[in-house]
């Protein structure tokens, strides 16, 4: 198993509309889990891994392990954007004041899915994924910088 290390990718921008909050007043915890899965469509997008083509080689994948720290109230009008990268944490932060409202810990796996049977993931997958992250680690390290959260 290789550690990736990465900048974050901008997988998600929206905003809090008043339907998403709750009798208290802040964002219902049910919206974190859906706006926290549409980023994940865009960072597997952004390794190749496609809506279309997991249809096309009859692949999906599966949250199998989900958990997710609140940090903030989220509250009508708030600005968000999610910051994604593959390393099983995701972020979710104000866009006002950058402060971090939200956190994922997402664990998934591959599926063959026609069989519903893990199976590994697409070899050029995982090279894109190893590549292109362990690059940007190996950049942030040799300039002095670590990553230890994204604002």
């Amino acid at each position: 198993m290789n550690k990736i290390m990465a900048d974050p990718v901008v997988t998600h921008r929206g905003t809090i509309y008043p339907w998403h909050c709750d009798h208290m007043g802040h964002m219902n915890v049910m919206w974190y889990v859906g706006k926290f899965d549409e980023a994940t469509w865009h960072l597997l997008a952004s390794a190749g891994l496609t809506g279309k083509r997991m249809r096309e080689e009859g692949i999906a994948m599966v949250a199998v392990e989900q958990r997710i720290e609140y940090k903030r109230e989220l509250l009508a009008g708030d600005l968000i954007t999610i910051r994604s990268w593959f390393q099983e944490v995701r972020e979710k932060a104000n866009e006002e004041t950058g402060e971090i409202a939200a956190r994922t810990f997402l664990t998934g796996v591959c599926l063959d899915a026609k069989t519903r049977k893990a199976k590994p993931l697409l070899a050029d997958v995982r090279e894109r994924i190893v590549i292109t992250f362990t690059e940007r680690a190996h950049d942030q390290e040799s300039r002095g910088l670590r990553k230890q959260e994204a604002q």
